[in-house]
């Protein structure tokens, strides 16, 4: 009967589900924010490149469980579930808090069933509306990361209905249901740690509720057994074996839990929860005067704050402390009710039982009371004992509207309660918006917390607003002025802005708050290792001063004898040494950060570049390889490898150099270098209109990029279109009026193609007024004198030229034959050729030399950018100057252009010989 009274028709659950709907609707319009950034957008796990088993090696932030800096909150179920919406709909956030808000629904309908079990329908409706419109849920179902609270408590409520169902008739055994309960108990477990104990739950329904025990009566035996008197009931053995079965499961998933951490609890300080590492009796009396915050929370959610660490709650550092008076009246009402609901047999004391169950057992592992949590308060882990209050208030209010004189008295209330609820979960929705609107709303709450404070600085940070940010951060370093982490928020901002004294002056007191090394014990465990990250941020503010180059060094050893495990040290360390040129300790630095992650993408392609440094491309193109096969979307190694494999002259590595640019500008879009370097490559195969669509592509995205303009211009120079070339090389020289390769090429193309003697002369004398000693431009001003008919001139040109060039024969031969010009007109003070057209040079050119331009330097990945909220994130070095990068050493391959290019200039060369001698 009781079985069947717990059915839930249609019509109940449609009205769940509307009620649902009209108070979180809005969530919807919410993003990802404050725990979300970590869970969902900088969490790995949920890409789809990363192998499932990823999901049950590392924690919910997606850290390798085996890390120190782990939560070790074990949830791959839920991380799943994100996995899911990732794979349906990326990053869009509407997905992630519809699928909450449905999960929200379906908690209320296991919840609605399981009151059934214990309340008249009515009641168990008035538990169930309240269960769903109460605002102390808004964290779990708006939040995106209270999915694991969501999904842990729809496995928690399914097991305890599957154990509802073992006792079989005449009080039989039926084990089906039993396995069922430990399987579902061990899927809530995956989804969060707290599934377990439905376990005790299930034990105390077994025992009082559904045996029918009494504690007088269980003591009772107990007591006529100890004497000898009687034996144990077979009943009582039944129930006995069920227990032993449900608690030897449970020590089993406590096992599998612990060997899963490692036996490693994870590391908080006391900034995450005072109390924790406060001496006694302020421990005891603070932890037991939250557990009266909690009640009073779930009894008036008027002020809900998202953040109740650091200095939220005050400690109670003595007994004559009021605040004892509220732990002391919370222990007199749980104990008159536990004990209403073990010694008086009854539907209503076992009603007040399942219910007490509800709101202790559920909460035991968020109560600091047996091993610290990382929070004080956290409203999210209410939403399991939430259940055993709405049971506890359904249960009140049947009594009195059983009371004719108070039943209208308490319609009104409940409507009332009912109503203002709803509208505070819909206001309460609001705040979960954005994190800038989140964090203020808890400010207005409590102003006693100095990380309210750094978050409302990152939400504006976030927004580049700087200014405002360090207001904020300055706020919190007043309100906690030990708070390391607060010093480096106001020390990066204060870098932001460029205001590099302050954010170093901001640094040096982070660092002076560090605790001190001290002999025999483990530094690692005394201190957030993200604040390890203040030597990391401050050395990389220092060493952009050259002469501090050492210094960094310095902090970076520093951090790495404090913590050998460090990466993030080593990876610095290895870029700083890279700048200092020792790129033999900077491959010690990243092979020993290897060492401790080899699935970092970054790691590989940083040391693909201190092999490139080391002038070891082999080596370097392997751990390009390396970093793509950990990311297929590394876009630095996309680049650089692809430049590499352009460079090594292997025309076999081609097709795949064009196949990475082709994906990087697929990830990078706006890009142009990528569009430029396949118009490189496409120049190389001799693929012209190819090469001409690439670097055009390249233009239009950076009009002013140097090298694509010129290239362009060359492209066109070597395939007979000069005219094209010609406005490209002016949009060059307007952006670049010093370039001396396109003053070269501008002026040969104004000799040869359009006549305009005076044009070419300007640009060869612009170059002239650049580098007096550029031999080329000399030798074409002199070829311009000869032009204009002036021999004496063309020759004393000739003469300075070969001063500065002595071993170019083509120049000794130029002059032999000007000066052999001036000998056959007899008159050697003739300052210009007579008409007769025998200097009507006509196709005449001047050469051109190796002209090609490349940009061919290494991009490089950097991951030690500025910390924040502990995550560190990959960007690139400061690149060097990407235009016309002239390569000290050229490939096997270059050479052989060069002198392909050589012989190409030296036939132009005859053609000119022969105008000079008028053939």
């Amino acid at each position: 009967v009781l079985q069947k009274m717990a059915d839930v028709s249609l019509r109940e659950a449609a009205v769940l589900a509307g009620v649902v709907a009209a108070c979180y609707w809005n969530s919807l319009l919410c993003g990802f924010v404050f725990d979300d950034v970590s869970a969902i957008l900088d969490n790995k796990d949920l890409h789809p490149s990363t192998p499932l088993k990823n999901l049950f090696q590392n924690d919910f932030w997606g850290t390798p469980m085996s890390e120190e800096r782990s939560h070790k909150s074990y949830r791959p179920l839920t991380v799943l579930t994100f996995r899911l919406n990732y794979l349906f709909s990326q990053l869009n956030a509407v997905s992630y808090h519809l699928l909450n808000v449905v999960f929200h629904l379906v908690v209320c309908v296991l919840f609605l069933k399981v009151c059934k079990l214990f309340l008249d329908s009515r009641s168990s409706r008035v538990a169930a509306l309240l269960f769903a419109v109460h605002p102390i849920h808004t964290e779990a179902v708006t939040g995106v990361v209270g999915r694991a609270e969501l999904l842990s408590s729809i496995f928690f409520l399914a097991a305890f209905l599957a154990y509802t169902k073992s006792k079989g008739p005449d009080n039989s055994i039926v084990w089906t249901p039993i396995a069922v309960t430990v399987l579902l108990v061990a899927v809530a477990t995956l989804c969060k740690e707290q599934g377990i104990t439905v376990v005790g739950i299930c034990c105390v329904y077994e025992v009082f509720i559904a045996q029918g025990y009494t504690l007088p009566v269980l003591l009772d035996t107990a007591v006529q057994i100890l004497r000898g008197k009687g034996s144990v009931p077979f009943s009582m053995l039944q129930t006995l074996l069920k227990l032993i079965v449900l608690m030897f499961s449970t020590l089993l998933l406590v096992v599998v839990r612990v060997q899963v951490i490692q036996s490693q609890l994870p590391v908080f300080t006391r900034f995450d929860n005072p109390a924790a590492v406060s001496p006694s009796p302020a421990r005891q009396l603070t932890f037991n005067y939250l557990l009266p915050v909690n009640a009073w929370l779930l009894l008036y959610p008027s002020e809900l704050c998202c953040d109740w660490t650091m200095g939220t709650i005050p400690l109670v550092e003595s007994l004559l402390d009021v605040r004892n008076v509220a732990t002391l009246t919370f222990f007199c009402f749980l104990g008159s009710l536990v004990i209403f609901s073990l010694r008086y047999p009854g539907d209503s004391s076992k009603t007040v039982l399942m219910a007490l169950c509800l709101i202790v057992l559920p909460f035991i592992p968020a109560s600091n009371l047996f091993f610290p949590v990382g929070f004080v308060v956290a409203e999210r882990v209410l939403y399991v004992p939430s259940m055993g209050f709405c049971i506890l208030v359904a249960h009140g209010w049947k009594k009195l509207s059983n009371n004719s004189m108070l039943r209208k008295m308490s319609w009104v209330c409940l409507a009332a309660v009912l109503f203002t609820h709803a509208l505070k979960t819909l206001h309460r929705n609001w705040d979960w918006e954005s994190e800038y609107t989140l964090f203020m709303s808890a400010l207005k709450v409590n102003k006693n917390n100095a990380k309210l404070w750094n978050n409302v600085g990152h939400a504006l940070e976030n927004e580049k607003n700087f200014e405002r940010a360090l207001q904020f951060f300055i706020q919190a370093t007043q309100v906690q002025p030990d708070d390391i982490g607060a010093h480096m928020n106001v020390g990066r901002t204060y870098k932001n802005l460029n205001r590099t004294k302050e954010a170093e002056e901001s640094y040096m007191i982070a660092k002076s708050l560090m605790p001190q090394i001290i002999p025999g014990k483990k530094y690692a465990a005394r201190v957030a290792p993200n604040h390890l990250n203040v030597y990391i941020n401050l050395a990389n503010l220092i060493r952009a001063n050259e002469s501090r180059l050492e210094e960094a060094d310095q902090l970076y050893r520093q951090a790495i004898s404090m913590r050998p495990d460090f990466k993030q040290a080593y990876i610095s360390r290895g870029e700083l040494l890279l700048k200092m040129n020792k790129p033999l300790k900077a491959k010690e630095a990243y092979l020993r950060a290897l060492e401790l992650d080899r699935t970092n993408a970054d790691l590989w392609y940083n040391l693909a570049i201190v092999y490139i440094e080391l002038k070891d491309p082999t080596e370097a193109l392997k751990n390009f390889n390396q970093a793509l096969e950990l990311n297929p979307a590394h876009k630095l190694a996309l680049f650089n490898s692809a430049l590499l494999m352009q460079e090594s002259g292997d025309a076999r590595l081609r097709p795949e150099a064009k196949q990475r640019l082709l994906h990087y500008v697929k990830e990078e879009p706006q890009d142009a270098n990528g569009y430029f370097n396949l118009g490189m490559l496409a120049m190389d195969d001799k693929k012209d209109l190819e090469a001409e669509a690439w670097m055009k592509k390249a233009i239009r995205l950076q009009p002013n990029f140097r090298s694509a303009l010129f290239n362009l211009a060359l492209l066109y120079s070597q395939t007979a279109k000069e005219l094209m070339a010609l406005p490209v090389l002016e949009e060059l020289l307007r952006y670049y009026p010093d370039h001396t390769k396109g003053l070269i090429l501008k002026g040969d193309i104004l000799m040869n193609q359009k006549k305009d003697i005076v044009g070419a002369k300007m640009c060869f004398e612009r170059i002239l007024q650049l580098d007096p000693t550029n031999v080329q431009g000399k030798h074409n001003l002199c070829v311009v004198y000869f032009e204009e008919r002036d021999l004496l001139r063309a020759e004393k040109c000739l003469v300075e030229t070969l001063a500065l060039a002595p071993h170019e024969e083509y120049i000794q031969r130029h002059l032999n034959i000007v000066r052999s010009k001036i000998a056959s007109l007899g008159a050697p003070e003739q300052s210009s050729l007579p008409a007769d057209g025998t200097a009507a040079a006509e196709g005449k050119k001047t050469p051109v030399p190796d002209l090609k331009e490349g940009k061919n330097e290494q991009k490089s990945s950097q991951t030690t950018a500025e910390h924040q909220k502990g995550h560190s994130k990959s960007k690139k070095l400061p690149e060097k100057n990407n235009m016309d990068k002239e390569t000290p050493k050229k490939s096997t391959k270059e050479i052989k252009d060069i002198e392909k290019k050589r012989v190409a200039a030296l036939k132009r060369l005859e053609e000119i010989e022969r105008i000079l001698n008028g053939e």
